[in-house]
């Protein structure tokens, strides 16, 4: 512990080696708060960072499941100018439901009465006749008319946010029912004082209602919608989201909270997932007019029918006067409609773009540990070979980033990590170049004592392994120990019985790492591992069969070197023989121990299941048990039942089986008939038929002998005969289930 501290002082304590080490550290710490602290420079860069990924990699397939009729100039020059009279949208939604489409939103809001319509217009003309104005008077609004389509058809109206409070705001805001799930979303939302309505009029016949805001971006280009914000204390969805709730006809929406902000909405079954302040990247296609039908070509009935049956429609505008007009990391100008069509267009593909939660740690993480093994290495190695390690450094850290966002969607900052580092490292740098290089050897000698390179690595990738704890995890778990190990042992000395076990272990330990199995450890000549975890591996327990299996081949071959080694020095060749149980479940799973010492490993009542079905392996006479879980997963593999078994420390008990051979051996003819008749002897047997019990024995020895060669499974057999002539001399009892009570481990 002495050599440790003194090597710690040597590296990071108050001498004059450590002032460059000091300065580094100070470097780190202010880049680590100035990220912590996210300026406007520092998020600006960011958000250009992502806008570059998108410029270079844009979404090349976006869907054709949404139009946007397109206000556009040459609709203003054919029907007039803007607003238009609420009879011709209303025109314009009775022939887009005419045309087939699914559903309609509008990027648009009505906020007041129509001036266009005949009431009004009578109102204004003083010298009209009587009877023509009482006439005009008699007829319904446009808003009226509007309403009348809105209340037939599937209609969003959008609405907008303003930042003060609007005079005379109604406090009755008409929103989706949504469901809040895990927690309040509403400490983590965009919070508005203000909203632009439409006329309640409008609002009360809408089936929907959703908001046209775009999310606040420092430099003002669209990059992200708020999924869900909040005014008056009131949650709103955003106009695609409630176009989809509405097309699906659902009568609600769902929103996921945890203790770290917003997880996702759930609209129709599908969780979209969002950023803890609900907002969501839309991942950006190049502009193209396909995506777009003139809305003067749905009034004069010449759109393009596949362009509307089927769809889901966005209403908005690209003209210019009508200012809405957005810059994307993609264009400087594309109408703001497009935006919300692409996200629908994002969620429909599952295409979605996403920051995760944990990716501002993530970052601040790289910075801080390559940072840290800069201060370490830099004064050991020069500037000539970290920099060359930290180009590959980088190149990895790129190729990384870009990784996950072409194969994941996933949005991982490559520019502020990148500049902090080398931030610190031409200081060190610098620093470094006035010091001795004796001094630097004699400190990475000191380290390189006490420093393992395996650990260095793990807390690398994931320091948080450091922490006490685990999580609950399905697992497959083998235990493979080798049978008469007490004989075996007595023939040699300590160091040879050390060379014996450690080329054992060896092999088998390659085995199941080539097959992502995780080493929990050794116990004497025991081995324990486990797969699925620390990474995720869905075929965990074909793999670990697939291990076992190999195992007991490799095991041959080693026997044979054994002989052949016996043979030749004369001595006494005593062959190794092992058992392997095999089984699946939920365990608890991670760092087990004390804070002064522990160990990454499972605990549960599989585990203990798992390790007695080794010990059953020699009652059984057979080389691997695998448990009903593991067969559940692995049905493909050549595997026998063995028997209903109550094991020590159990009180229910378990199918178990005999595996035996893989997917190939499984299909052969040879397995399947003796699958067959063994199949039908145990039934035999638990029928207490004991006489064709007797039979059916016979012929599983005939067809195991025909399948692997004679005595392959007589030890399996031999154990059903005596079992058999015991129950046929003391009968069980009618009530009898099969169950056999295991008396040993």
């Amino acid at each position: 512990m002495k050599a440790v501290v003194g090597a710690v002082k040597a590296v990071f304590g108050l001498n004059r080696r450590a002032i460059d080490r000091q300065l580094a550290l100070v470097c780190l710490v202010v880049a680590v708060a100035l990220r912590v602290w996210d300026p406007a420079p520092v998020e600006t860069l960011r958000l250009k960072t992502f806008d570059y990924y998108q410029w270079l990699w844009p979404w090349d397939q976006p869907g054709n499941t949404v139009t946007i009729v397109d206000i556009d100039e040459e609709s203003l020059a054919v029907v007039g100018q803007w607003p238009w009279p609420r009879t011709i949208i209303a025109e314009l939604i009775e022939k887009l439901m005419a045309a087939g489409a699914v559903a309609v939103a509008f990027d648009i809001v009505f906020p007041e009465p129509d001036r266009m319509s005949a009431s009004s217009i009578a109102g204004a003309l003083e010298r009209l006749d009587p009877k023509v104005t009482q006439f005009l008077r008699g007829l319904p609004s446009n808003d009226q008319v509007l309403a009348r389509t809105l209340k037939r058809s599937r209609v969003v109206l959008g609405q907008s946010t303003v930042e003060r409070r609007k005079e005379g705001q109604a406090k009755d805001l008409k929103t989706a029912p949504l469901a809040e799930i895990g927690g309040d979303p509403r400490p983590f939302t965009f919070t508005y004082d203000g909203i632009v309505r439409n006329i309640p009029e409008l609002e009360q016949a809408a089936l929907g209602l959703g908001m046209i805001t775009l999310s606040r971006e420092p430099d003002a280009v669209a990059r992200r919608v708020a999924a869900i914000l909040q005014v008056d204390g009131k949650l709103f969805p955003t106009l695609s989201i409630e176009l989809l709730r509405v097309a699906t006809g659902q009568e609600a929406l769902g929103v996921k909270t945890d203790e770290a902000g917003i997880k996702s909405l759930v609209v129709a079954r599908v969780e979209v997932p969002t950023d803890p302040n609900g907002r969501l990247w839309v991942h950006f296609a190049p502009h193209s007019r396909d995506r777009y039908v003139s809305a003067k070509d749905v009034l004069g009935g010449s759109a393009p029918a596949d362009r509307l049956a089927g769809k889901l429609i966005f209403v908005g505008t690209s003209a210019v006067g009508l200012q809405d007009i957005k810059a994307t990391p993609l264009q400087s100008g594309v109408p703001g409609v497009e935006v919300h069509a692409l996200l629908l267009e994002n969620i429909l593909s599952k295409h979605l773009l996403t920051r995760p939660h944990n990716a501002i740690g993530a970052e601040l993480l790289v910075i801080i540990l390559t940072s840290i093994l800069l201060i370490i290495f830099v004064p050991r190695w020069g500037a000539v070979r970290t920099i060359i390690v930290g180009t590959i450094g980088a190149a990895i850290y790129a190729g990384t980033v870009t990784y996950l966002y072409l194969q994941e969607g996933l949005l991982i900052d490559l520019t502020f990590p990148m500049l902090a580092t080398f931030a610190v490292y031409v200081l060190l740098a610098y620093l470094n170049y006035i010091r001795e290089e004796a001094q630097k050897r004699q400190i990475r000698t000191a380290f390189s004592h006490y420093m393992s390179p395996a650990l260095v690595e793990q807390l690398a990738g994931h320091p948080e392994k450091l922490k006490l704890g685990g999580e609950m995890k399905e697992l497959s778990l083998l235990f493979c120990d080798i049978r008469g190990f007490t004989t075996i042992s007595e023939q040699y000395d300590a160091e040879g019985l050390t060379r014996v076990i450690n080329r054992f272990l060896t092999p088998m330990t390659g085995i199941i790492l080539d097959r992502q199995g995780t080493i929990d450890k050794y116990i004497g000549d025991c081995i324990m591992a486990f797969w699925n975890a620390p990474l995720d591996d869905p075929d965990h327990a074909r793999h670990a069969c697939n291990a076992a299996l190999t195992m007991i081949q490799e095991l041959g071959g080693l026997n044979e070197i054994w002989r052949r080694e016996a043979e030749a020095d004369g001595s006494k060749y005593l062959p190794i023989d092992i058992g392997i149980g095999i089984n699946s479940g939920v365990c608890a799973v991670g760092n087990m121990g004390s804070d002064q010492r522990f160990d990454y490993s499972v605990l549960g009542d599989d585990v203990n299941l798992a390790s007695r079905l080794e010990g059953q392996t020699k009652a059984y006479g057979v080389h691997i048990i695998i448990g009903e879980n593991t067969r559940a997963q692995a049905t493909d593999f050549a595997a026998l039942e063995l028997d209903l078994i109550q094991v020590k420390g159990k009180t229910r008990p378990v199918r178990v089986y005999a595996l035996l051979g893989d997917p190939d051996e499984a299909v052969s003819g040879a397995f399947h008939a003796l699958a067959e008749v063994h199949a039908a002897m145990l039934t035999a047997y638990r029928a207490q038929d004991w006489d064709a019990t007797r039979r059916l024995i016979d012929d599983c020895v005939a067809a195991a002998g025909t399948w692997r060669g004679s005595g392959a499974l007589d030890a399996l057999y031999a154990l059903y005969r005596n079992r058999v002539e015991e129950f046929s001399a003391a009968p069980p009892g009618a009530d009898w289930d099969g169950v056999y009570t295991a008396q040993t481990k």
